[in-house]
């Protein structure tokens, strides 16, 4: 009898040690909270403007030539029709090449700048998840728990850690 009950005992200790803490980090909030990803962020949006008054400018004087075209049209030939709609459709595709070229510029600057910003997080957010016990953390966006007996939120933590350790 009480062999079973220094059993049944072990096999309670084991299963309570066998509990799970799961601890959820959002890493993009991270990323937009850090200091260093707010000048990221502004140094992105910077250039983005930039852009962005280069296309307009460009698509001003593709919108002046299709008004011009459309004024004209009426005592133009054909001859001088089909080169000036030629010329318009030439903007237009230059324009779209150049917003395309633009936009993966900007892509890879983002990822320039992002992908030590992260190495950085993910060395935060292991030590941040040691400090509080857990034994696995997850990235609460990508992967939502549903579930767990024990979990807990370390996003604030990580923020608060990240700011401190690199000021």
């Amino acid at each position: 009898m009480k062999k079973i009950l220094v059993l049944v005992a072990a096999m309670m200790m084991s299963a309570q040690s066998m509990a799970v803490v799961v601890g959820k980090v959002d890493v993009q909030k991270v990323i937009l909270s850090v200091n260093e990803g707010k000048k990221i962020k502004e140094k992105l949006k910077k250039t983005f403007d930039e852009k962005q008054k280069i296309l307009k400018k460009e698509e001003d004087k593709i919108r002046k030539m299709q008004e011009d075209f459309k004024k004209q049209s009426l005592v133009m030939n054909e001859k001088a029709k089909e080169t000036k709609q030629r010329a318009i459709q030439e903007g237009i595709v230059k324009l779209q090449q150049k917003t395309a070229g633009y936009q993966r510029e900007i892509q890879e600057l983002e990822q320039k700048h992002k992908k030590p910003l992260f190495e950085k997080i993910k060395a935060v957010i292991n030590t941040v998840s040691k400090a509080a016990g857990v034994d696995i953390t997850i990235e609460s966006a990508t992967a939502p728990i549903i579930y767990a007996k024990s979990e807990k939120e370390l996003t604030d933590d990580v923020i608060a850690a990240y700011n401190k350790k690199y000021k």
